[in-house]
């Protein structure tokens, strides 16, 4: 199973997206603007891709700012409430597939999930 986590509004989203669609995938399509990840998803996703949830952040958003985000002291545990509050702050898209996950920046970065 291969899931996308996908903003529709986002260029590199449709981007990867549409490219796993020319490979042959029919993925399952998660907005999470609408339908944010849980804490316990996003640990998860955040294990997958060997990522930290800083690492994870959007830092140009409006949201980053409001709360504070760039204070380094935040725990982990806070970023990533504060992601599952406002999934604006999470980088898209993120493709998951058999156990790995990658995030489509540029949206070839996917493929190697699949290699």
């Amino acid at each position: 199973m291969t899931t996308i986590y996908h903003n529709p509004r986002c260029s590199k989203s449709r981007q990867t997206l549409s490219l796993l669609e020319q490979h042959g995938l029919d993925p399952e399509i998660i907005e999470y603007l609408k339908t944010p990840p849980s804490a316990a998803e996003l640990k998860n996703i955040l294990k997958m891709l060997e990522m930290t949830p800083r690492e994870l952040l959007r830092r140009g958003e409006d949201a980053y700012k409001q709360l504070g985000l760039d204070d380094e002291s935040l725990s982990d545990d806070r970023l990533i409430a504060a992601m599952v509050e406002n999934p604006v702050l999470i980088e898209r898209p993120i493709v998951v597939h058999e156990g790995r996950a990658a995030i489509g920046r540029p949206p070839e970065n996917v493929l190697d999930l699949f290699a």
